[in-house]
């Protein structure tokens, strides 16, 4: 085992071009960022590998994003795994990792514990918002869940909401090397074409679902190189996206050396969170005084809990609320 390789790419985007394709894409690979979202919560396994399949997506394409604050992705469905949301924040200096964290809520008693992971979602959307912050208004784009898995999700989105052909390789599970402690490993390709800036080659052409096919976004020429890029990626083996001795370097000379791929500067990842005591009394100043007094326990307090990080808040009830009658550093 390469103990270097494995510390340097760990919890690491790298972004690279294909120039002879005009295809750009991302390699990520996370390990750490995953053990520390999914410690948060006691998930049944179906749960913790859609959190583990939506946080690599995360990763990889809040780094193809000039973000400035957050990227969220949103999974809900009308199965047992309700709702799977992720957030990306991006870095606010160079040289700073992106953070990432995510969450799930699920009905524990009706999951299946022998059925696919997707099939745990049932019907539902796939939308993805991007908050630039303060003075600017968010986007959001929604597209009905289609495919066999959140990545063709992904894809799906992707080719109906921006037409921008995309596809990913993605690998994810528990595992462990020789002497180690098994844990959550995750690592990924993501595919696009450049964007141009009138990408709709056949324009009102759909699949039978009524969402944009990816054929139909791409001239001959494109179409002939997208497809020789996605089936050269879909040939990444499981060992080569997580294992510990190949580096992404190695792996894009391996899939594309010739189509000429060019890597650019690497993005550390790590798991961060947003919550603040400040957050939750922001969120609860829209309450008067009557519904605080719904929320107070026994113990005359309000209390608050992150459901990404875990972190526990506990509040004076008469400095919530917009009939707060002391400041947030009262004491009772």
């Amino acid at each position: 085992m390469n103990t270097a390789s494995t510390i340097a790419w760990d919890d690491t985007v790298l972004p690279f071009q294909l120039d002879r394709s005009d295809i750009r894409g991302r390699v990520a690979r996370l390990d750490g960022v995953l053990d520390q979202v999914l410690q948060q919560h006691d998930y049944p396994p179906a749960v913790e590998a859609l959190v583990a399949e939506m946080a690599l997506l995360t990763a990889l394409i809040g780094q193809t994003i000039k973000l400035r604050w957050k990227l969220s992705l949103q999974v809900r469905g009308d199965g047992p795994a309700r709702l799977i949301a992720t957030d990306y924040y991006g870095p606010t200096k160079d040289g700073e990792p992106g953070r990432v964290r995510a969450y799930a809520s699920y009905d524990k008693d009706a999951i299946d514990p022998t059925g696919h992971p997707f099939s745990q979602v049932g019907k539902g959307y796939f939308a993805i918002l991007i908050d630039q912050g303060e003075g600017t208004t968010p986007y959001q784009g929604i597209t009905p869940i289609a495919g066999g898995s959140l990545s063709a999700c992904a894809e799906a989105y992707f080719a109906q909401s921006e037409q921008l052909p995309t596809a990913f390789q993605l690998t994810f599970g528990k595992a462990s090397v020789p002497g180690g402690d098994e844990s959550w490993r995750a690592g990924g390709i993501m595919l696009q074409a450049m964007p141009k800036a009138s990408p709709l080659a056949n324009p009102g052409e759909a699949t039978d679902d009524g969402l944009t096919a990816v054929e139909d976004l791409l001239n001959d020429d494109e179409g002939e190189n997208w497809t020789r890029a996605t089936l050269l990626m879909r040939t990444a083996e499981e060992i080569e996206l997580i294992g510990p001795t190949v580096q992404p370097t190695e792996l894009l000379v391996r899939l594309f050396h010739e189509e000429q791929p060019r890597v650019f500067d690497p993005q550390p990842v790590q798991f961060g969170c947003s919550c603040s005591p400040d957050k939750v009394r922001q969120s609860l100043s829209i309450y008067s005084a009557k519904d605080i007094e719904h929320m107070t326990t026994d113990e005359n307090t309000v209390t608050a809990d992150c459901q990404f990080c875990g972190a526990h808040y506990e509040f004076e009830p008469n400095t919530l609320g917009f009939e707060a009658t002391a400041g947030p550093d009262a004491k009772p």
